[in-house]
C-alpha cells in the first residue's frame, strides 16, 4: 500500500477472529471516523442512530472533569484493505490502513461525537488518546451482530452504586456521609441496589434517599451549611418516627413493617424529601419543634388518611408526584406546617374524589 494509515497496535484473538487496539489521538477521531448525516432504515444500518441530545451531557462530563474524565475503547470494522506488520513476533507491530478504507463505529459514536464537540471548546485535548479495537469489516450483518452482542449483555450500574462511588456529585457525597453518620440509615440502607425483595435485609436504598435529597436542594447550593441540615432532618425523622423504633427493639418485624405500614416505603421517604425542602426554605420552622409531631402519624396502611393517597383500592402502592405531595401534606398537617398553593390544590382534589 503506497498510502495508507499507520496505526501501532497489539494483537488479539476473540473467537478465532483478529482483532487490534491502538491508541488513538482524539484530534484524529474525526477523520477516521466521518459522520454520516444521511438516514438510513434501521434494518440497514450498522447499529442506532445517534441521539443528539446525549452528546451535550457526555460533552460537559469531559469539560467539567478535564483531569479526571475517563472512556472505556471504541469499536470500529475496517472496510477496505489493511496489512499487520508484527515486531518481535509478540503480537504488538503496526497495521497499515489503506486510506481508502472506511472506518465503521461497531460502539463508541456518542463518545466519538461528544469528544468532536469538547475538542471544538478545549483543543488542548487533541493529543490526549482513546483506545481503539479495529476489526474486520464482515459485512452489515457481522457488524449489526457486534453492536448487539457489545451493548446486549453490558448491565447498567443502579442509581444506588453510582451514588455511592460518585465522588463529583456533592449531593451524593453529602447523602453518603449523613447515612454513614445516622446508625439507623447506616443499618438499613441497600448501598447498591434500587430494588429491594421483601426478605431483603435492609428497608431502604440509598438512591431513595438521594432522590429525597434532591427535593429538599432544589436549586439550591449543597454546601456544609446544607449537609448540617441534612444531618439534623433525617436524625429527628429517625428519633420520632415511631415503626422504626419499634421494629429496632424488636416489638414489629422487618415483614410486619413492610407489610403492615406505610413508614418504609419509597413514596413516603420522597414525601419527607418535599417537607424537608419545605423547612430548609423557612428555617423559622426549628427542625427540633415541629419534627416531633410526626409521632402523632397512624402509620398503619390501614389508616383511613393512607386510602387512595399513596394506597390504591386494591392495596398496592402509588408512587407518582401527587401520591408524594398528598404524603408530604399528611405529614406536615402533623407537623403543624402550612400547605404551600400547590399542595392545597392537591389536597382539594383529593378531598373532591
Amino acid at each position: 500500500m503506497n498510502f495508507c494509515y499507520r496505526f501501532p497496535v497489539v494483537r488479539g484473538i476473540q473467537a478465532g477472529k483478529i482483532y487490534y487496539i491502538a491508541m488513538v489521538p482524539l484530534k484524529m477521531l474525526g477523520h477516521l471516523f466521518a459522520s454520516d448525516e444521511e438516514y438510513v432504515l434501521p434494518e440497514y444500518r450498522a447499529q442506532r442512530r445517534l441521539n443528539e441530545a446525549r452528546i451535550p451531557e457526555i460533552k460537559k462530563y469531559i469539560l467539567e472533569n478535564i483531569e479526571s474524565y475517563v472512556f472505556s475503547a471504541l469499536a470500529a470494522s475496517i472496510d477496505g484493505e489493511f496489512n499487520f506488520i508484527e515486531q518481535d513476533n509478540n503480537g504488538t507491530g503496526i497495521l497499515e490502513v489503506s486510506l481508502d478504507a472506511r472506518f465503521l463505529i461497531n460502539d463508541g459514536q456518542h463518545r466519538k461525537a461528544a469528544i468532536m464537540a469538547a475538542l471544538e471548546e478545549n483543543s488542548s485535548l487533541e493529543n490526549e488518546t482513546i483506545s481503539v479495537v479495529f476489526y474486520e469489516d464482515q459485512g452489515l450483518a457481522r457488524s449489526q451482530q457486534m453492536f448487539t452482542d457489545l451493548n446486549k449483555h453490558a448491565l447498567k450500574t443502579s442509581n444506588s452504586l453510582a451514588e455511592l462511588y460518585d465522588s463529583r456529585d456533592r449531593l451524593a457525597v453529602a447523602t453518603r456521609k449523613v447515612i454513614a453518620e445516622i446508625a439507623f440509615l447506616d443499618t438499613y440502607v441497600d448501598k447498591e441496589k434500587d430494588n429491594l425483595g421483601k426478605y431483603s435485609a435492609s428497608l431502604f436504598t440509598l438512591n431513595i434517599f438521594y432522590t429525597a435529597n434532591k427535593k429538599i436542594l432544589r436549586r439550591k447550593e449543597c454546601d456544609e451549611n446544607f449537609e448540617r441540615f441534612l444531618q439534623e432532618f433525617w436524625s429527628l425523622v429517625v428519633e420520632y418516627m415511631i415503626p422504626w423504633k419499634e421494629m429496632e427493639s424488636k416489638e414489629l418485624s422487618k415483614k410486619e413493617l413492610r407489610e403492615q405500614y406505610v413508614a418504609s416505603q419509597a413514596v413516603v421517604i420522597q414525601a419527607f424529601g418535599r417537607v424537608g425542602g419545605f423547612l430548609f426554605e423557612h428555617r423559622e420552622y426549628a427542625l427540633e419543634t415541629y419534627l416531633p409531631g410526626i409521632t402523632h402519624i397512624n402509620w398503619k396502611r390501614s389508616a383511613e388518611e393512607w386510602k387512595r393517597r399513596v394506597i390504591r383500592s386494591n392495596g398496592r402502592m402509588i408512587n407518582n408526584a401527587e401520591a408524594i405531595i398528598l404524603a408530604g401534606n399528611v405529614i406536615k398537617e402533623s407537623m403543624g406546617l402550612p400547605l404551600t398553593e400547590d399542595e392545597q390544590r392537591a389536597e382539594q382534589t383529593h378531598l373532591q374524589h
